[in-house]
């Protein structure tokens, strides 16, 4: 077990240190143990922001930044939010120069932006990381101006029961010999692997979303619900 490794009770200092200790590596295992659907998801979710020159965008848990260069391409200003400093210093390393594109350390339960300031939010895989999910989705419609939007692509829950099974399989006994593999760090895997199993359903993470003030909450699933796409609106008044 590495110093960093996380568990379900998501210490930030802790879940912090195993992403910077995956940084370099994180993009490339993370296409070889989705076999290349990360691609597809990053496609979709990037249309589903759609991102307009002269807008201002907060892409949390950006990582290294790959979703924020796709939202940055269209012109508009993205900050590429992170709470990880391995992460941002990655990102700074391999997209400091692209136009548009800056990147900050944040803690999404206590975002660091003006009220409204923001035309659209957006999270990829990183929700289920924090330790008060339900507070960073209030801090998200705090840092949105109203009629803006949030996109969240997050891991969920397959509702075909034999691919729930397929996928099972895969994610307890496939994935952990990949991880090694490939990987710097397994045992960040290992948690990884805990916290897609822990994390809620489709309907309750729309609740969720619901309950912190959010309006016109909708989801689509992705590759069968291994992946849900979770949209909303803040609201004017």
């Amino acid at each position: 077990m590495t110093e960093h490794r996380a568990d379900l009770g998501k210490d930030p200092s802790r879940v912090s240190g195993m992403f910077d200790e995956v940084a370099a590596g994180y993009d490339r295992t993370n296409t070889v143990l989705s076999l290349g659907q990360d691609k597809l998801w990053r496609i979709v979710t990037t249309r589903a922001v759609a991102p307009k020159a002269g807008q201002r965008i907060l892409d949390l848990a950006a990582g290294t930044g790959a979703s924020s260069v796709s939202l940055a391409r269209s012109g508009a200003e993205v900050v590429a939010g992170d709470f990880s400093p391995g992460m941002i210093a990655e990102g700074r390393r391999r997209h400091g120069d692209v136009a548009n594109l800056s990147f900050v350390e944040a803690d999404a339960t206590a975002l660091p932006f003006d009220d409204n300031a923001f035309d659209a939010v957006t999270i990829s895989f990183g929700l289920r990381n924090v330790n008060d999910p339900k507070k960073a989705l209030g801090e998200m419609l705090r840092v949105t101006a109203p009629g803006g939007r949030l996109v969240i692509c997050e891991f969920s829950h397959p509702q075909n029961a034999a691919f729930a099974g397929l996928y099972g399989f895969y994610n307890n006994r496939v994935l952990p010999i990949v991880a090694k593999t490939v990987s710097s760090n397994a045992d960040a895997y290992d948690y990884l692997n805990e916290s897609i199993r822990d994390w809620p359903d489709q309907v309750t993470l729309s609740s969720w979303i619901r309950g912190a003030g959010w309006t016109d909450v909708a989801h689509r699933n992705l590759t069968f619900g291994i992946v849900a796409l979770h949209r909303a609106t803040k609201p004017h008044a």
